[in-house]
């Protein structure tokens, strides 16, 4: 299970979204960021899909993950 507790990027509240972790402020879960970067959108339409959710943002998970990659890390 990743960290996102320390991610001020993101929030988990069990009332929003079924409890899924979510970009803080919105509903937009941080797994549509890796499901739309899968499927080939790049992070401007992934913007402009999800007007809530802000450039730094998205910065900061992806950053996250990276560093819980090369850290190994979960």
């Amino acid at each position: 299970m990743k960290s996102w507790e320390a991610l001020d990027a993101v929030e988990q509240d069990p009332d929003k979204v079924s409890g899924r972790w979510v970009f803080r402020g919105t509903r937009v879960p941080v797994a549509a960021l890796f499901e739309n970067l899968r499927d080939g959108a790049t992070i401007e339409q992934f913007l402009e899909w999800f007007p809530g959710v802000n450039r730094s943002q998205v910065e900061a998970v992806l950053n996250h993950e990276v560093i819980s990659l090369t850290d190994g890390h979960s």
